[in-house]
């Protein structure tokens, strides 16, 4: 909501000196979101006076229409000389009161008038459109036609109200009322503890039995409807320029009188209303639901299918009108027409008002259902006073009687269902206990007086809500009244205090170790949206069974184009590693730790929970079973360089044995021993596809993939070559963890060191075969590493030969030979029972 300094001013009697900052911060000190205050006509400087065109001599010898004028500004100049000025526009005739800047003066921009030759001729000034001068944009983009009333050579810059100050409000949905000058001036009145005037204390006259026939079939839609005929308007009035520049200042686009004056009252009063052509109105106004299927063209010229649950205007020939969203195009108020013969000016010259209260609800709907935001659905779908729709009407009737020489007919309609007023019961000390500050009850009762409210009671209060007033349903949002008018700033700082003794779960101490591990491996951290689409899981080529196409989709999705809620990490992250490669950054490991949702069994519905009464164990035991499993996961991607080159070495580039690595770096914060063995699993390479088990309570469980990116997945995301990937399931590792980390005993005993070749099959993972050993090699192990990976004649075809370093230690005395050995051969022999290794040269 744009608010002009000036408009406020008339209802609330602001201190001089006051500035719109010092207005802003008192708003926001109210609760009110002024997020810029707007200093129109900053860097205009005059002498920018009215002017009369006395002749027009067109110029034809330039590729472009060029026209030398003379302009009397009267003794603006100086001399009282016609001013000599050059311009292009083609808008205006002789005869025409126009605005002319001066040499000397400055236009917004800081562009400077002075005297200069062009085209054969010397200008000296410029005839301005409302564009130059900063006071909006055009449609016509052409020059300000003034009104012929205006005396030549006064100063243009107080006739137009150049220089003003603008208010930018960000209204919050609760604060619907403050979509008006009549809501904003209230809040200023209490903020500044002035008195208010308010404009919408009309006198509005009661409702007879010949205004014009309106029916309401459906009265829950629309609870109120006011019409109100005005006749005998004259085609050729115009908006005079106050009201012009009240509407631009707010960020409206003036339109034609009739328009411009509803949009004036809605501005001023927060009431939409609707202005009809009374002689294309077939019949009485209706208002009800649509049918299905009904069409209606509305006023930007779109035709639109309207849905069963719109609420629609209508007369006999069938909807005029989407109510408070936008009228219809056959009964819109037409534009004047002059004939070019006779001169006269015909157009609509009998208007019908409406002035109506709709349920905001159905408004809001509407309004998304048809992806058509206005002005009036804005408004209406907050909240509007349905008290104030005879006034604005009335204030509608007053201006088109005043400035388009109408005539208002004497009848007035106004359908209204029953209705009484809302009543709140609270403590007088609920805002105290709210706040943690003793107000005392004659604050609390002050307060809610100065919102509107009638109070009454002593240590039970009875608030009266006021109509303007939507959102105040219960004692907390009275209370919020109380606190922000006292100011959130005097509220108390209070720490909380946390109970000894607790700190962070064991969940929560690995999911942080697990992050700073991989951060220090040199992994970045990438954050992204819990959704993805159908066509994401297409592009990873996951078969049709795959539980990962089971997904669970949203009833009001942020983006059509991902619908549901992520069952892998993997997209979120390769999206983001193509983001990043595509702006250059090629060496990239970024990481993601987060929960993926995936559903089991049949899908269950949750039950609604009470809101006026602490849910039972088994409502909230219920609602958690028809929750989707939410296993929370850990993976990283991979492309470009992993290893920089330089001036120590050549560099490396990230391969799947990263993944990998990155897998058994996640396992060891989480106190887990991964088996690694190959295998085949979308999205990655069928030859560079590592699967992650564990052992928990004896039983090998999967617990993620990692590998190389399969070249069609690669192409498909439009990733870079060679992409790698890894995801693991932290749960699944928390409960294969042994527990904490124990910290190593050191030895001051001699290692004994024993190596050992062994020949396997080349689909036998090294890493199973280094498991078997270090189980059958027993706690006088210290460490074990391969060393060696041999393939050739010497192992025989489709075998290889893994050489292996073990190293032993006691920690009470030193090892033996025999001892040493036994514990060797301990390990070849479980190796060799499970994986058919064989010593080498045996």
């Amino acid at each position: 909501m744009r608010v002009p300094l000036s408009w406020l001013r008339e209802y609330v009697d602001l201190p001089a000196t006051e500035t719109g900052r010092d207005v802003q911060a008192k708003l926001i000190t109210a609760g009110l979101e002024v997020e810029t205050v707007e200093r129109l006509g900053a860097g205009l400087t005059g002498p920018l006076v009215v002017g009369k065109v006395l002749t027009i001599e067109e110029l034809t010898e330039f590729k472009k229409p060029i026209r030398f004028c003379t302009v009397d500004v009267g003794r603006a100049n100086g001399t009282g000389e016609p001013q000599e000025i050059i311009c292009g526009a083609r808008n205006f005739a002789v005869g025409d009161k126009v605005v002319v800047a001066l040499p000397g003066a400055v236009l917004p921009g800081d562009f400077r008038i002075a005297e200069r030759k062009t085209y054969g001729k010397v200008s000296r000034g410029m005839i301005c459109s409302s564009e130059e001068l900063g006071m909006g944009e055009d449609p016509n983009h052409g020059i300000i036609i003034l009104p012929p009333e205006h005396e030549i050579g006064i100063d243009a810059t107080v006739l137009l109200e150049l220089f003003d100050e603008v208010l930018d409000i960000a209204v919050t949905p609760d604060r619907g009322y403050c979509l008006s000058m009549r809501g904003v001036a209230r809040e200023a009145a209490i903020a500044y503890g002035l008195p208010l005037r308010d404009p919408a204390l009309l006198d509005v006259p009661a409702p007879n039995s010949y205004g014009y026939p309106v029916q309401v079939a459906d009265p829950v839609g629309c609870d109120r409807f006011t019409a109100r005929t005005v006749v005998g308007l004259a085609p050729e009035a115009r908006s005079p320029i106050w009201l012009q520049r009240r509407l631009q200042k707010a960020g409206m686009r003036p339109i034609s009188l009739a328009v411009d004056i509803t949009n004036y009252v809605m501005l001023e009063l927060g009431q939409p209303l609707h202005a009809y052509d009374r002689t294309r109105i077939d019949g009485p106004i209706g208002v009800r639901r649509a049918e299905a299927g009904e069409k209606i063209t509305t006023l930007d010229g779109t035709v639109r299918v309207l849905d069963a649950a719109d609420l629609v205007i209508t007369d006999n020939r069938g909807p005029i009108g989407i109510a408070g969203v936008m009228g219809g195009a056959d009964t819109e108020i037409a534009d004047p027409v002059t004939d070019a013969e006779t001169g006269a000016v015909t157009g609509s010259s009998e208007v019908v008002i409406e002035a109506a209260h709709f349920d905001a609800i159905s408004i809001a709907r509407t309004a998304r259902r048809h992806k058509l935001s206005s002005e009036a659905s804005k408004r209406f779908e907050r909240g509007v006073d349905p008290q104030a729709a005879a006034a604005a009407a009335q204030r509608c009737v007053d201006l088109l009687v005043l400035l388009a020489g109408g005539t208002a007919e004497a009848g007035v309609t106004e359908i209204a269902a029953p209705s009484a007023p809302r009543t709140v019961t609270m403590p007088a000390n609920h805002p105290d206990k709210v706040a943690g500050v003793a107000y005392g009850r004659e604050t609390v009762v002050r307060r809610l007086q100065e919102v509107g409210c009638d109070v009454y009671g002593q240590d039970e209060l009875i608030v009266t809500v006021p109509s303007w007033r939507p959102d105040l349903g219960e004692p907390n949002d009275l209370a919020e009244e109380v606190i922000r008018l006292e100011g959130y700033e005097n509220l108390p700082s209070t720490l909380p205090k946390p109970p000894a003794g607790r700190g962070l779960t064991e969940r929560q101490r690995v999911h942080r170790r697990v992050g700073r591990a991989l951060a220090g491996a040199g992994y970045v951290e990438a954050l992204n949206y819990p959704f993805m689409g159908q066509q994401v899981l297409d592009q990873l080529g996951l078969d049709a069974d795959d539980a990962r196409r089971r997904v669970v989709t949203l009833v009001n999705p942020l983006s059509d184009e991902e619908p549901a809620l992520r069952t892998t990490l993997l997209p979120g992250l390769l999206g983001a590693l193509r983001r990043n490669d595509s702006r250059g950054s090629h060496d990239l490991a970024l990481f993601e730790t987060g929960l993926v949702f995936r559903p089991e069994g049949e899908a269950k519905v949750a039950v609604r929970l009470p809101v006026d009464r602490r849910p039972t164990d088994e409502e909230i035991a219920g609602v958690n079973a028809a929750l989707p499993a939410q296993p929370r996961r850990a993976a990283v991607v991979l492309a470009g360089a992993r290893e920089q080159s330089g001036w120590w070495g050549k560099g490396r580039p990230a391969d799947w044995a990263d993944a990998i690595e990155a897998a058994r770096t996640i396992a060891t914060e989480a106190g887990a021993e991964l088996l690694i063995d190959a295998d085949q699993h979308a999205p990655f390479h069928p030859g560079r596809c590592a699967a992650f088990h564990v052992v928990i309570d004896g039983v090998k469980t999967l617990a993620g993939h990692g590998g190389e990116l399969h070249p069609r997945v690669v192409k498909a995301l439009g990733l870079p070559a060679r992409s790698c990937a890894m995801e693991l399931d932290l749960d699944v590792l928390e409960k294969a963890s042994e527990g904490p980390v124990k910290a190593p005993r050191i030895s001051a005993f001699p290692v004994a060191t024993q190596d050992v070749a062994l020949v396997v099959d080349q689909d036998v993972p090294s890493a199973a075969v280094e498991y078997y050993l270090a189980g059958g090699a027993g706690e006088l192990l210290e460490s074990i590493r391969l060393f060696d990976v041999y393939t050739g004649d010497q192992v025989g075809e489709g075998k290889k030969s893994l050489a292996y370093a073990l190293k032993f230690r006691a920690a009470d005395r030193t090892l033996t030979v025999e001892e040493a050995t036994a514990a060797r051969d301990a390990a070849v022999a479980l190796a060799a029972e499970h994986t058919g290794a064989v010593l080498r040269g045996a």
